[in-house]
């Protein structure tokens, strides 16, 4: 399974860029994976996003592919993570991987340990920029 084109918010991917330089993250085992998804990107002005690409703050509907277990979380940085049953930070290595993907995508993504996993994105069930939240 190759990797999808992915396609980030501006915005984003400045603070993702910023969040990156500080050193409590940018030695983190997934900084590295997340700078390359970064790289790859199509950079997309935060009006100009379309409505079915998972973005920082998003609420995804997504399954590991393996087991078949679905799950739904918003993604969200770091300092904003308060609850792992509903949140899943962009530095935890399956938020980084659904970042920028679209709905029916799937990805292959490496986890720490060696072990990898499979996503699929199955429904947005919130994205800032479809509900007019452009600097959220």
């Amino acid at each position: 399974m190759s990797r999808p084109a992915i396609m980030i918010n501006e915005l984003d991917a400045e603070r993702l860029d910023r969040l990156l330089e500080q050193p409590d993250y940018a030695s983190l085992p997934v900084a590295d994976a997340l700078n390359d998804e970064l790289d790859r990107a199509q950079m997309c002005a935060p009006e100009a996003m379309p409505t079915n690409v998972v973005t920082m703050n998003s609420t995804v509907r997504f399954r590991e592919l393996k087991s078949g277990e679905e799950r739904v979380r918003t993604l969200v940085y770091p300092a904003q993570m308060t609850d792992s049953a509903t949140q899943l930070s962009v530095l935890a290595p399956v938020g980084a991987a659904l970042l920028g993907l679209r709905v029916g995508d799937s990805i292959h993504w490496q986890l720490p340990g060696g072990t990898t996993t499979d996503l699929e994105v199955l429904e947005l069930l919130y994205q800032p920029e479809a509900s007019g939240d452009f600097r959220l």
